[in-house]
C-alpha cells in the first residue's frame, strides 16, 4: 500500500480516551468522503480494538499505554493498527471465537464486530509484551446522485 496520509495517537488506557480514540479514526476516515454508515462501523472497531486493551491487556489499569495508527493508501485503503504493550493473549484462535472473553462479565463480540466490517483482521500478540491488532478496509467509490 502506498501511504498518502496516516496518523498516530498515543494515550494511557483510561476508559474515556475510547471516545477519544472514535472521534480521531472517525475524523481522519472522512477524507476519504466515505458513508456516515462507514464512518460509523469504523469508529465502531476502533472502540472495541481500544476497549480490549484496557480491559483484556492491563484489567482497566488506567496507567498504561495504548498507541492507534491509521494511514490512508492508494485505491482508498485503510490501515488502523491498535497496538498495547499488556498481558498478551496466549490463544489468539480461541479469543477471536464469537462470545469469548477473558473477563466473564463481557459479551466477547469485539473481534466478531471487527471482523465483520473490516476486510481483514490480522492480531499478533507475544505473552507478556502486549497485542497488535491490524485492521484493514478498502472503500468503494459512492455515487452521490444515487445515494440522495
Amino acid at each position: 500500500m502506498n501511504i498518502r496520509n496516516y496518523m498516530r495517537i498515543e494515550f494511557p488506557s483510561l476508559p474515556e480516551n475510547v471516545s477519544f480514540a472514535r472521534a480521531c479514526v472517525g475524523a481522519f476516515v472522512a477524507q476519504l468522503d466515505c458513508t456516515l454508515e462507514e464512518i460509523e462501523e469504523i469508529k465502531l472497531v476502533v472502540s472495541e480494538a481500544v476497549s480490549n486493551c484496557i480491559i483484556h491487556a492491563y484489567d482497566n489499569n488506567g496507567n498504561k499505554k495504548i498507541v492507534v495508527m491509521a494511514s490512508i493508501g492508494d485505491e482508498r485503503s485503510l490501515e488502523i493498527m491498535v497496538d498495547d504493550f499488556g498481558k498478551g493473549i496466549a490463544d489468539i484462535k480461541q479469543a477471536m471465537e464469537p462470545t469469548y472473553s477473558s473477563d466473564v462479565s463481557r459479551m466477547g463480540m469485539g473481534f466478531t464486530f471487527m471482523k465483520s466490517f473490516m476486510d481483514d483482521v490480522e492480531v499478533r500478540s507475544m505473552v507478556g509484551e502486549g497485542t497488535s491488532v491490524t485492521l484493514r478496509r478498502k472503500f468503494m467509490y459512492h455515487d452521490r446522485e444515487a445515494l440522495a
